[in-house]
């Protein structure tokens, strides 16, 4: 089973609190990268912005998502920061928190390539509420390829998301959805063919891409080189850390 994606539509921008260099220099950030829920509060606390607690507030309006966190797994541990994130923005707006949703696979994107983040997909399980609306939350937002699988999960089941929410990011990166300009240049530079293998490999079109994942795609000069770059990332995080090759 493919983690599920669904096209974008409309979708807004990802709100970032924190520069990237503010929060990975932070002496709390590896220990709450592996686990430390006190040091992913320190961490928090430090980088956390009301100006985008504000921001969230006027983009959902009279409604009360509830705050979901990817709980990601790293080699190192259960990341502690997007949940202590949800936590303390749960606290701030009144709203509830899931906890059931969980990512259930390693895909060790901490420091990843690209290619590496497009080839090893995070997936997620936990029970949703039909009907209900939710605010995604996370430590960061690269590619978003983590933010577009946890949507998936959520709106497949019945939920409905209405944002995403980071600690921190790459600027260009806040914007998941992907723009018409940007998929027919895709659809452009690579033809039929890889669209047709992404589908068979990934279980969804181009058009459930992130803006940074189709960029990205795009720089790539043909279709047998992000193939060959797909599996070399696939066997690579198949190997245990530190192995060669």
């Amino acid at each position: 089973m493919h983690p599920p994606r669904l096209p974008w539509n409309t979708f807004p921008d990802v709100l970032i609190h924190a520069a990237e260099s503010r929060v990975k220099q932070h002496p709390a950030y590896l220990a709450a990268k592996c686990g430390d829920a006190a040091a992913a509060l320190q961490l928090v606390n430090d980088a956390f912005d009301l100006q985008q607690l504000d921001a969230l507030r006027r983009l959902v309006g009279d409604r009360r998502p509830i705050l979901v966190s990817a709980h990601a797994y790293e080699r190192e541990g259960v990341n502690a920061i997007p949940e202590v994130l949800a936590d303390v923005m749960g606290q701030h707006l009144g709203w509830a928190v899931d906890g059931g949703v969980v990512q259930t696979n390693v895909v060790a994107h901490t420091g990843a390539d690209g290619f590496s983040r497009l080839a090893r997909q995070p997936a997620f399980d936990g029970a949703i509420v039909t009907g209900a609306d939710y605010v995604m939350v996370d430590d960061f937002v690269g590619m978003g390829g983590t933010l577009a699988n946890l949507r998936g999960h959520i709106e497949s089941h019945g939920g409905r998301v209405l944002a995403g929410v980071v600690l921190t990011g790459k600027p260009h990166s806040a914007k998941l959805q992907l723009s018409p300009e940007r998929l027919k240049e895709l659809r452009n530079t690579h033809g039929t063919e890889l669209e047709h293998w992404w589908k068979e490999r990934f279980g969804h079109a181009f058009d459930a891409l992130t803006e940074s994942e189709a960029r990205y795609l795009v720089r790539t000069p043909d279709v047998a080189t992000v193939r060959n770059r797909i599996a070399a990332a696939e066997q690579a995080g198949d190997r245990p850390q530190g192995s060669a090759g």
